[in-house]
């Protein structure tokens, strides 16, 4: 029988002498549920989207408030399509469903890994679903960043702020 995506980490994590802290919780979808339930904050989580670039499928990293700046992968990697991996695409590739990819390429998953610059910088440490919507890891930036091995560059930019006093059309309510 082959390991979990968490047994995996959990291993890889103790073969390489990573402290961590692991969290069980009601499942999660979103990075804002998965901060809340880890009790974190947005900025420390690591969101990881399993993009296909031209022919072959690569895993993005970036802080959980941030958002993916696809023009800047395109560029980077000198690419002119790009996609989301579909649902399917994740199941058959590792398994796996949105919202439970960690932030590992190889050993963990079978793809190149690509960190944002500003993913580690502002906080300690890096919290995760961990190859599922119950499970999370919180572990140092920097310890990450030594295990995980990622190529890194700018992919992100800011998150739009909503103001709650407007509409989703952008008009204020009243």
């Amino acid at each position: 029988m082959s390991k979990t995506t968490l047994e995996k980490i959990r291993s890889y994590l103790d073969a390489e002498g990573v402290d961590f802290r692991e969290v069980e919780h009601e499942p999660t979808r979103t990075s804002e549920a998965s901060a809340a339930a880890r009790g974190e904050s947005l900025s420390v989580g690591a969101k990881a989207l399993l993009l296909q670039t031209g022919d072959s499928f690569r895993l993005f990293v970036l802080p959980a408030d941030r958002k993916l700046d696809s023009g800047a992968i395109r560029r980077e990697l000198g690419i002119r399509k790009m996609r989301f991996a579909t649902v399917q695409e994740l199941d058959e590739l590792v398994g796996l469903v949105p919202g439970s990819v960690p932030p590992f390429g190889e050993p963990i998953l079978p793809f190149e890994l690509y960190a944002d610059d500003a993913l580690g910088r502002e906080t300690d440490k890096l919290a995760f679903n961990a190859g599922s919507l119950r499970h999370s890891i919180i572990m140092a930036a920097s310890d990450w960043e030594r295990v995980a091995r990622p190529k890194r560059f700018r992919f992100s930019k800011d998150q739009p702020q909503i103001d709650p006093g407007t509409r989703n059309n952008g008009m204020p309510n009243g």
